[in-house]
Parts: structure tokens; C-alpha cells; sequence
């Protein structure tokens, strides 16, 4: 059995784990500089590789990369997140396709998966949202292993977003990802309260 008493190995520095975990900070603005497109693309295949169930790989990204897209966004936002949307560079307005199953037949080798979801209205619906949530994480960690600051924001009007601004009606709203250049010279904030594992873990 675990013991949290139990002291724990020291403690090696690992700029990996500084990068994802203990140096970023949801940033409160970001710089001028632009995302470029190749670092889109390189985000995008970072983030792709990380698992999922089947490997069946529902989220959907839209990059709303210049002012008259992140206009089409300002509506569906709460009022607390215009001024951080609209001064990010990139919004990516990460989804997930209700209809992933159709992919299945090239994205995994096991027989009848994809007529198995297409059956099941509610599991399918329950695990393109798990799973597109998980890639939407993966997204996240990849923007700050690129150097990238990431703002994910769930204030908005997903039904809106899906109307204006996801191209295709199976595509369904999860969250806001804000993305940019970190502002040069501003300090890190102090970090948020985090609960202790006790507080949060059991092991059995």
C-alpha cells in the first residue's frame, strides 16, 4: 500500500517537467508577435500523438488567426472574456466531432468499431466529448512545451461557436484556448492554491 509519509525520492531538476508543469502560469496578456502558421501546424502534430481510446481522435480545431474571425467569436463570449480573447493572437476554439466513428475504419484496425459507435447515440456522444477533452489537454501542454503561454476559457456561448464558427454541423463546442507569445519582463503571478494529495487521492 501507499503512504504519502513516506519521504519521497529528492527531487532532480528536469527542464521538461518546469516547462509543462511548474513554470507557466495562465498568462494575463500576451505579447505583440504573431503566431506563425508553422507553429500551428507543429502544435497540432505534437498534440495529435497523444492517446486516445481506439485512437479514435475526436477533436477539432479552428484557429482564429486575424481580427475579422476573432470578431465572429466576440458574441458567444461572457463579458469577463472579451478583452483576453480579443487581445490573444490565436483563439483556438477546440471541438470535438460527434460523428468521429466515420474516421474509424483508417484510424483503427479493430473490426466493426465504427458500426459499434454509430449504434450507440450515447456512448458515442460520451466519448468524443472524454476524449476531445483529453486532446484539448494534450493541446494545451504541447502550446508550452513550444514556448507558447495558453489561456483555456470556458465562458462562452458553444452553441453560437458551433454556428459561426465551426465549418461543419457535427462539431460540437468544448473550450477556448487563447494563445500567444508570453509578455517579455512580466513577472510570474503567484500560483493558485492547489489541494494536497491526501485531500484529492486514495489508493487502494
Amino acid at each position: 500500500m501507499y503512504s504519502s509519509t513516506v519521504s519521497p525520492a529528492p527531487d532532480a531538476p528536469d527542464p521538461v517537467l518546469t516547462e509543462l508543469f511548474t513554470h507557466h502560469r495562465t498568462p494575463a496578456g500576451f505579447s505583440d508577435r504573431p503566431v506563425e502558421g508553422w507553429m500551428l501546424r507543429r502544435l497540432y502534430d505534437l498534440a495529435k500523438l497523444g492517446p486516445t481510446s481506439g485512437n479514435c481522435s475526436p477533436a477539432r480545431v479552428v484557429f482564429l488567426t486575424t481580427e475579422e474571425a476573432k470578431e465572429k467569436l466576440r458574441p458567444a463570449l461572457a463579458a469577463g472574456n472579451v478583452a483576453r480573447a480579443m487581445q490573444a493572437p490565436v483563439i483556438a476554439a477546440i471541438g470535438y466531432d460527434s460523428l468521429f466513428f466515420e474516421q474509424l475504419p483508417r484510424l483503427s484496425p479493430v473490426e466493426g468499431l465504427r458500426d459499434w459507435f454509430a449504434a450507440d447515440v450515447g456512448l458515442s456522444e460520451e466519448t468524443a466529448f472524454r476524449n476531445g477533452s483529453l486532446q484539448g489537454a494534450y493541446f494545451l501542454m504541447a502550446a508550452r512545451t513550444l514556448g507558447l503561454a495558453a489561456l483555456p476559457m470556458s465562458g462562452f456561448d458553444a452553441l453560437s461557436v458551433e454556428e459561426n464558427i465551426f465549418p461543419n454541423r457535427s462539431w460540437r463546442a468544448n473550450f477556448l484556448l487563447a494563445l500567444g507569445y508570453p509578455q517579455e519582463g512580466t513577472p510570474l503571478p503567484p500560483r493558485a492554491p492547489r489541494l494536497s494529495f491526501d485531500e484529492a487521492c486514495l489508493c487502494l
